[in-house]
């Protein structure tokens, strides 16, 4: 069946007819929409649930970042020029404790910005103005990626088993219990291996592209994990930062 949306859409120049196949479904997924763009906002929320999302919204990345701590959602569309807090720094400070996709949605369309939000780690860059058709496939393809890695649900090394979901971690099977940076450390380590991974790579993933304290904070949770695993793995690489080592 052909699904028109609204003429008033047409006015500030979307002109959206989309098409869907019988018996098309979707996984339901629940996305949360940062842009405080009214217009664009309105449009891009009613489209997504005319699609069969459950969609919620934020004005200005600050309202996005607490809607974002409050709720548990499958997929970020993110914009960047906005008041109060920009997107890039959003995406900066979701990306320290979660992998949540994002799509930066963005009328920043040079080389420069989409390669910035990419080093940021976002899942897919669209420039406005922006086709809807093009939209709801890059959404279905994230969420399609992001499904397949979520099946994936724990990170093996060794006798070190992290769990995901739950942030917990087992060492020989009992279950440890670490801080968020100590478990993120370790994931990163594993993710990396068997490269070394400097302080400031560390400092960058973990706590943020902002973070401009002193490197050995690094140290200091490295000890306090080597201490609560009890194993040898992480090698210090004199100089330039940490990677992992398997037992012979």
């Amino acid at each position: 069946m052909k699904l028109i949306v609204h003429t008033k859409f047409i006015k500030i120049g979307y002109n959206i007819y989309i098409t869907k196949e019988k018996g098309d479904e979707n996984m339901n997924a629940s996305i949360l929409v940062i842009e405080d763009d009214f217009n664009i906002q309105e449009l891009i929320v009613e489209f997504l649930g005319s699609q069969g999302y459950n969609v919620d919204f934020a004005n200005d990345g600050l309202e996005g970042i607490s809607k974002f701590k409050q709720g548990n959602y499958d997929l970020i569309i993110l914009d960047i020029m906005m008041p109060n807090l920009d997107g890039y720094s959003v995406c900066k400070m979701i990306r320290q404790n979660s992998k949540v996709p994002i799509i930066f949605l963005s009328a920043l369309n040079e080389e420069e910005n989409q390669v910035k939000g990419f080093e940021l780690e976002c899942d897919d860059y669209i420039t406005k103005p922006f086709s809807f058709n093009l939209l709801i496939k890059r959404v279905e393809a994230v969420l399609r990626r992001s499904l397949n890695i979520s099946n994936e649900e724990s990170l093996y090394f060794e006798d070190l088993k992290l769990n995901l979901n739950t942030y917990t971690v087992e060492v020989e099977g009992e279950t440890i219990e670490l801080t968020l940076k100590e478990f993120n450390i370790l994931k990163t380590l594993i993710e990396k291996y068997p490269q070394v991974i400097t302080r400031e790579g560390l400092l960058d993933s973990i706590w943020g592209y902002d973070y401009y304290g002193d490197t050995r904070i690094v140290d200091a949770h490295i000890k306090n994990l080597r201490k609560k695993i009890k194993l040898k793995y992480i090698k210090t690489v004199k100089g330039i930062g940490y990677t992992l080592e398997k037992s012979i």
